[in-house]
């Protein structure tokens, strides 16, 4: 039988003038055959384009709402309610599924047919004699094979991640019709057998890859290392932090790493990370040295010879290829298509950025005696903080295009009566006063108002500020970035620390640190696994990388640990439970003659929406394998703890 594979971006009008008797044989024109792929380098790098697009990501700028499943956000969206009142993640539940899918036993056919079209692209380049004559054609070919390569080992990484040891099928499979399918099954390999190859296919790939610094959405030399390393360290950590998890492993291996292999991962995690850092090609993002929020923010927006961005899937507007990421999370009132708003970043996150002396404290609200503290403007609550703060979440006071976001809850009195309104900007009227005003921000935050921001943040980061990237009839072409530089001297930091050379790690982490703003910088003493933990979780938030710590670190039972915990104020501790989304609404005191009308209060809150904590079991470190992909492969073991 003919394989052929789907080129999306291709319509071939070949053989479109046949006979109606030559219907049953008559050539699809949407198809093309993998040895007609090798026949045109443009039809080359199509396939290799379907490829690219097929790379699956669990949080990303095309599913929102993944990003309100743990304590970053609340979903301010009647539809994603139910996230917050799950008693339990279960194990066979979407929500910690991946593969774009709401079925727990798809996502595996959905990984293995990715990795089958993979293979069938490598093995047709291995048997053509296309593209061979010169060699500036067998560069380019080798370049088309290395991608294929480079994209097999994600799918695997993404699949380790997920489920741990799997089987690596390296050639398409074919059913011979026998009825006996036990030579197509496979047994699962250990779990760091799968992080073995994933680490081995790309040191081989690497010569054939480019060293192109401005080359974001195809595979370079330094997308191949920012993969490695990061699969290192994840490798790594399982494998000394598993100790505190020794249910979470099979006799097999099939899940769990040896805490004697630790070491020699974060050593392969750190050389491939330093390979890019002293290469000199990359580095931070830091074209607004006056505005270091404003900074931050824009890395993720500039599309423009970005210095730190390695690795995208990118969207272009004019191919049509674009996404709803603003649509869903611009302010609401400041909104193109009076929608939006849908992130709601927690409290939890927000007071997670240090003061700018390298201390953690939670945003004071209160005196030690219980009583309001008072502030001038809603924004001084968060001043003296991470820059990183305003450039990833808007609080309020913020500005957004040029204008302010409408973020207060309403007037309080000199009694501590409120007057509110439940409709964004509402009017009221207060004592003394013949007229009705404004007594509420068009932004809420108002209470079981989806869209409003009910925890008394929008969030920023990857909000795209461009006309029309917010209506629906245009939308955002901004790109989401898998690999950037911030995270490579974070890998760098954390390897460094893990093998005892605190110093090394202190300068990594102290350039992220530096562009936030800390002039201080952390000695090698204050550097702890902690602090570590704590700077992935400012630096890189939304950016898909939370839930996949929290797992590789065997801290996701504790922190999501389904009690219902007060929000902390232990900031800095990395097992720190947190389990519900919290918020804090500003309030305009309204007490004539008192020297605090006109000024501002805060009261912490949870939404009411928010009915059960988090509860991550021991079954959730790894992915649900269905029973029927269990009945057709009996030799695929059951993970632990399901």
């Amino acid at each position: 039988m003919k394989k052929y594979s789907y080129i999306f971006f291709l319509l071939l009008t070949v053989f479109s003038c046949q006979k109606d008797s030559d219907f049953l044989t008559r050539r699809p024109t949407d198809l093309l055959e993998y040895e007609e792929v090798w026949t045109d380098e443009r039809l080359a790098l199509a396939a290799v384009a379907d490829l690219y697009d097929r790379i699956p990501d669990y949080q990303t700028v095309e599913s929102w709402a993944r990003f309100t499943n743990f304590d970053e956000a609340f979903a301010s969206n009647f539809g994603d309610y139910f996230r917050h009142k799950n008693q339990q993640y279960d194990y066979n539940d979407n929500i910690l599924d991946f593969w774009g899918t709401d079925n727990e036993s798809q996502y595996w056919q959905d990984a293995y047919s990715f990795i089958r079209d993979i293979n069938l692209f490598i093995r047709s380049g291995e048997e053509t004699d296309q593209m061979q004559t010169n060699e500036n054609e067998i560069a380019l070919k080798n370049r088309f094979m290395a991608e294929a390569k480079f994209i097999r080992a994600i799918a695997y990484f993404e699949l380790v991640k997920r489920v741990g040891g799997v089987p690596i099928v390296l050639e398409p499979l074919e059913y011979d019709d026998s009825g006996d399918p036990s030579y197509l099954q496979q047994p699962r390999l250990k779990e760091h057998e799968v992080y073995d190859f994933v680490i081995a296919e790309l040191e081989a790939i690497f010569d054939d890859l480019p060293d192109e610094a401005n080359t974001k959405s195809r595979a370079t030399q330094a997308a191949a290392l920012a993969l490695e390393a990061r699969a290192a360290v994840y490798a790594a950590s399982i494998a000394k932090y598993g100790v505190n998890t020794p249910q979470v492993s099979l006799p097999g291996e099939e899940v769990g790493i040896s805490a004697g292999q630790a070491n020699d991962y974060y050593q392969k995690a750190l050389s491939a990370a330093e390979r890019i850092i002293n290469s000199g090609t990359y580095a931070l993002y830091e074209r607004n040295a006056q505005d270091l929020s404003a900074n931050f923010a824009d890395l993720f927006l500039d599309k423009s010879a970005n210095p730190e961005v390695i690795f995208v899937k990118d969207f272009k507007l004019q191919s049509g290829k674009v996404h709803g990421f603003t649509l869903a999370n611009q302010p609401r009132s400041l909104s193109e298509e009076v929608e939006g708003g849908r992130i709601n970043p927690s409290l939890n996150l927000v007071q997670s950025f240090e003061l700018l002396d390298n201390t953690y404290a939670p945003l004071a609200i209160q005196s030690g005696g219980g009583d309001f503290l008072y502030y001038d403007n809603p924004e001084d609550l968060f001043a003296n903080r991470d820059a990183r703060l305003a450039g990833t979440v808007m609080i309020p006071g913020s500005t957004f295009k040029g204008e302010s976001v409408d973020i207060w809850a309403g007037y309080m009195l000199g009694n501590g009566n409120i007057v509110t309104s439940s409709d964004p900007g509402g009017r009221g009227q207060l004592p003394g006063q013949s007229a009705s005003q404004q007594v509420v921000g068009f932004d809420g935050p108002i209470d079981g108002f989806e869209w409003t921001a009910q925890t008394g943040f929008y969030l920023r980061k990857y909000v795209d500020p461009t006309p029309g990237a917010g209506q629906i009839g245009t939308q955002s072409e901004v790109w989401w970035i898998r690999f950037r530089y911030g995270e490579v001297l974070l890998n760098a930091a954390e390897a460094a620390f893990e093998l005892g050379d605190a110093a090394k790690a202190a300068g990594y982490m102290n350039q992220v640190r530096r562009r936030a703003g800390f002039e201080t910088p952390l000695t090698p003493a204050q550097l702890s696994f902690d602090r570590l933990v704590h700077e992935r979780k400012v630096e890189l938030a939304f950016e898909g990388h939370q839930l996949w710590d929290m797992k590789r670190w065997r801290l996701a039972h504790l922190v999501w640990n389904g009690a219902n915990h007060a929000l902390t104020a232990n900031i800095g501790r990395a097992a720190e439970p947190s389990t519900r989304p919290f918020g804090v609404w500003p309030y305009q005191i309204y007490d004539p003659g008192n020297e605090n009308d006109g000024k501002w209060v805060f009261r912490q809150i949870i939404p009411r929406e928010v009915t059960n904590p988090d509860r991550f079991r021991l079954g959730n470190y790894y992915s649900f394998i269905s029973d029927d992909i269990r009945n057709r492969n009996p030799l695929i073991v059951r993970n632990p703890n399901q």
